[in-house]
């Protein structure tokens, strides 16, 4: 349930009629305009692409890429409060946005989250745990990894997300030096990581307004496909009653050592003794939550826009289990068609299903194209269905 934590300054609300920036049109962006007009706010978009999906939605969309001085001075000009959808837009832009508008994440949070060395410490300073990891500075480094853990992943510092930017490497010689290309080749920071032996990953989306009232989401047991996420699902059986109050709490940690204002994502590793291991973090909303707009009394992105706004943050309950499941390009074609032909009632007996476009007009090979939503008495079957349909195969 949502607390507050003691003795913390609150910035002014910033009330409905108001209108909200956003660094980034994509889908996040978009779905966090749908719910913000819902409360009454107007909202310009700073993004680079002429069709980026959250354009459509917006009431302004300010063309210029993310570096750009007069792009930048624009959005804080019309703009009230300022808000960004994705972690890797450059925190000095953030920061000079700071000194001309209003930022309630501020650019020290995306500073953090952006690099995962940093974002490492971060989490170990809260006195939470990670998986072993160390930066890669050398070959050696790699061969003593090797030697300590055998399989490890290596990843950039900065910039990859759905799987990019990480490679597994193996004992052998062979994968060592191969690895050690990839590094110079990139170029960049890298670090590397121990693969952890875990019974499930899942993830917990919270809420944190500026006076530090917190308001966790239920936590969603994840799968992913190729570094890309495939499946969520919320149900009150995945896991026991205490690792859920854990997984809140980890989350809850990190939102008040981080001073998050907005969202919180936190992916973690659940371990056979219990042990949570955190993984990675996002200072926005997160492709796992989004079974909170169809399967809860509030979204993660109206609650994202109510926590940058300072307005009552709502107690999040869930009113069924729940599936997730994304359509990539891949999947996209095959989905429409068999949606449009009324193929839900296909699924198993006692499920609503609910389907999200997001308005991106390029469909690409694992580009994330919208996702469905299966209300459910049945989260098993419903998950049967969806590895036996066809639609992702």
């Amino acid at each position: 349930m949502a607390h507050t934590q003691n003795h913390v300054p609150r910035h002014p609300v910033i009330a409905p009629g108001a209108t909200i920036g956003i660094l980034g049109g994509g889908q996040l962006g978009r779905m966090m305009a749908l719910a913000g007009r819902s409360l009454g706010y107007r909202f310009v978009v700073l993004d680079p692409s002429p069709d980026a999906p959250c354009a459509a939605v917006c009431d302004h969309h300010i063309v210029a890429s993310y570096r750009n001085p007069a792009g930048i001075a624009k959005l804080a000009t019309l703009s009230d409060v300022i808000t960004y959808e994705f972690e890797n837009i450059d925190a000095l832009t953030a920061q000079e946005l700071e000194q001309q508008a209003f930022v309630p994440q501020g650019s020290a949070l995306l500073y953090t989250t952006q690099h995962r060395l940093r974002e490492k410490r971060a989490i170990e300073a809260a006195h939470l745990r990670v998986a072993p990891y160390r930066a890669v500075c050398t070959q050696d480094d790699l061969q003593e990894a090797a030697h300590t853990y055998g399989t490890f992943i290596l990843k950039t510092a900065m910039g990859g997300y759905d799987g990019l930017g990480q490679l597994v490497v193996h004992a052998a010689a062979t994968s060592i030096a191969e690895a050690w290309k990839t590094v110079n080749a990139h170029g960049g920071e890298w670090l590397l990581e121990a693969v952890v032996d875990y019974v499930c990953e899942l993830s917990v989306v919270v809420a944190r307004r500026s006076d530090g009232v917190v308001a966790p989401f239920m936590p969603a047991v994840n799968v992913h496909r190729h570094g890309v996420l495939h499946t969520s699902v919320v149900t009150g059986r995945h896991l026991p009653p205490h690792i859920i109050q854990e997984a809140q709490r980890v989350a809850q940690t990190l939102a008040h050592a981080l001073h998050v204002v907005g969202l919180l994502a936190v992916e973690m590793f659940l371990l056979s003794d219990g042990t949570l291991v955190v993984n990675e973090l996002a200072p926005r909303p997160h492709n796992s939550a989004h079974f909170t707009m169809d399967a809860c009394n509030v979204s993660q992105f109206e609650q994202h826009v109510r926590a940058l706004c300072g307005l009552p943050l709502i107690e999040p309950k869930r009113f069924t289990d729940v599936v997730m499941v994304n359509v990539l390009g891949q999947h996209d074609e095959a989905v429409r068609r068999w949606w449009l032909a009324q193929g839900e009632r296909d699924v198993p007996a006692s499920t609503t299903v609910k389907y999200h476009t997001y308005g991106k007009r390029e469909v690409r090979h694992g580009r994330k194209m919208g996702h469905l939503t299966f209300l459910t008495d049945d989260p098993e079957a419903v998950l049967t269905w969806i590895d036996t349909c066809g639609l992702w195969a």
